[in-house]
């Protein structure tokens, strides 16, 4: 009896711990207007009358230059080939399997109003940490088979690709069986709960630009600050959907904290500036090289995140923009006093 008061208890403690962290890192933004609008520009492309195309489609630039412009000439490079430009397109918009694919996203996201919900909560926070930057305007759907999930273009608008996230099992692999981008470690984050997610990490890494620095410890850390700020943006959202793992492989990080920092420096791999033999640990990698098999990639991400709070914690006067102004990882480092838990 007294043994299951205390794993009582204990979960408690533990239930509390959790909804005071979320609650630390969960400012008050219902004050903060965003005006995002929806424009489902694949819906506007596929919906033209054929039997008027050139004219139709003609229509639609005019209607929204600015990404048509980014779609045509970027996405679809049908603008590149001059006056087949709208014969490439209507190719593209009668082809059967694209046909499909587009079937399958109005399926999937025939109501974008949760998303929209979403994606306004994120860009509350971020205007919460960032007021300087302007994140009003729209999120702008399209298909491009496959070609490319989201980016931002005119200050902050939202291009996003549908068919980046019709589920993990969504048989991707099947369309390009040799395309490493269409390996099950990546796409198990090409699902709805991952959008907002995906999004505001464009934002940040729109704002942290490159690594200042080749070796693992100045990724580490520069890709911790990008966890650790996608962590203030989605602040109920779970690791496993920031660190893009399974809910296992985030329970596995953190039951090896300690262990995975010893391995690099046994290693000796911190200020190692070799590529080939620090990048599973910061890029995307099915798992970490002399890890155990449970190990998913990006450990060192993972670390330098926990290394980021360590100094954040010791420095609460710092807001985000004071964070992505250190660009010296021995000294964020150094000042963390970090000390991995066992």
């Amino acid at each position: 009896m007294y043994q299951r008061l205390c794993l009582y208890l204990s979960a408690l403690l533990a239930l509390s711990g959790c909804q005071l962290d979320v609650a630390e890192k969960t400012p008050d933004v219902s004050n903060i207007q965003i005006n995002l609008d929806i424009n489902r520009f694949e819906q506007a492309l596929f919906d033209l009358d054929t039997t008027n195309w050139e004219t139709e489609l003609l229509t639609l630039e005019q209607a929204q230059p600015i990404f048509s412009d980014l779609y045509f000439s970027r996405i679809l490079n049908s603008k590149q080939l001059g006056d087949q430009h709208p014969t490439y397109v209507k190719g593209f918009v009668q082809h059967p399997a694209v046909r499909q694919l587009y079937d399958t996203t109005q399926i999937v996201f025939k109501n974008l109003q949760p998303i929209k919900e979403e994606v306004t909560q994120l860009l509350q926070y971020y205007r919460y940490y960032f007021p300087q930057d302007s994140v009003d305007g729209q999120l702008t759907t399209f298909i491009s088979e496959y070609t490319i999930g989201a980016f931002l273009y005119e200050n902050n608008k939202i291009g996003l690709g549908l068919d980046f996230f019709l589920g993990a099992d969504y048989p991707y692999q099947k369309y390009n069986p040799n395309n490493p981008s269409f390996s099950q470690y990546i796409t198990q984050s090409f699902t709805k709960a991952h959008i907002t997610e995906k999004i505001g990490r464009l934002l940040l890494e729109d704002k942290l630009g490159f690594p200042k620095g080749n070796r693992l410890l100045d990724q580490m850390i520069h890709n911790g600050k990008k966890l650790y700020m996608l962590d203030r943006l989605l602040p109920s959202a779970p690791d496993s959907i920031i660190l893009e793992v399974t809910g296992t492989q985030a329970e596995w990080l953190n039951n090896n904290e300690r262990n995975m920092w010893s391995f690099f420096l046994e290693e000796d791999l911190l200020y190692s500036s070799d590529f080939q033999d620090i990048r599973k640990y910061v890029e995307y990698s099915p798992h970490s090289p002399g890890m155990p098999d449970e190990a998913p990639g990006r450990t060192g991400n993972w670390l330098g995140w926990q290394v980021v709070e360590a100094y954040m914690k010791r420095h609460p006067e710092l807001s985000l923009n004071d964070l992505i102004a250190i660009n010296d990882a021995q000294m964020i480092l150094d000042d963390a006093r970090y000390k991995p838990r066992r």
